[in-house]
C-alpha cells in the first residue's frame, strides 16, 4: 500500500490538486482523488463558469470531439490529463494509475488522506459541483 496515496479535494485548487496528482501518478504511484464535487476553481464565478459553458458547447457533431465532462469527477481526471502526456506510453500508464470520486467510498474512509495544498481565503472561487450543476 505504499504506492498509494489518497488525495482530499475538498476546498483544494483544482490546478494545484491535478499538478500534485500527475507528479505521483508520473512517479509511478496509484492516486485516488475523493471528494472531487468539493474542489474549488479560483476566479470571478462569471468568468468561470462563461470559460466551462464555452468548452462544452465547443464539441463537435455526435459522432466526433471534442467532448467535455460535465460530472465533477470527471472534470478532475479531464484536468489531470492535461497535465500529463497522455498520448506517450509513460503518460498513459500515468493517466491510468489515476481514480476520481466524489464523494469517499468505504474502502478508502480508513487510509490517512493527503490535503495537497493549503486553501484559500479571501479569494473569489466556485466549487466544482456549482459549475457542474451550471453547464
Amino acid at each position: 500500500m505504499e504506492n498509494l496515496i489518497v488525495l482530499d479535494a475538498s476546498n483544494a485548487i483544482l490546478g494545484r490538486l491535478a499538478s500534485h496528482a500527475a507528479k505521483q501518478a508520473l512517479l509511478g504511484k496509484k492516486v485516488i482523488i475523493v471528494n472531487c464535487s468539493e474542489a474549488i476553481v479560483s476566479g470571478s464565478r462569471r468568468n468561470i463558469i462563461k470559460e466551462y459553458q464555452h468548452l462544452r458547447k465547443r464539441g463537435g457533431s455526435s459522432l466526433k470531439g471534442p467532448n467535455f465532462p460535465r460530472e465533477s469527477f470527471r472534470i478532475v481526471k479531464r484536468t489531470v490529463r492535461g497535465m500529463l502526456s497522455y498520448q506517450s506510453e509513460r503518460g498513459d500508464q500515468a493517466l491510468k494509475r489515476v481514480i476520481c470520486y466524489n464523494s469517499c467510498p468505504e474502502q478508502y474512509s480508513s487510509l490517512k488522506k493527503q490535503i495537497p495544498i493549503k486553501t484559500l481565503d479571501k479569494t473569489k472561487s466556485v466549487k466544482l459541483s456549482d459549475i457542474s450543476r451550471t453547464i
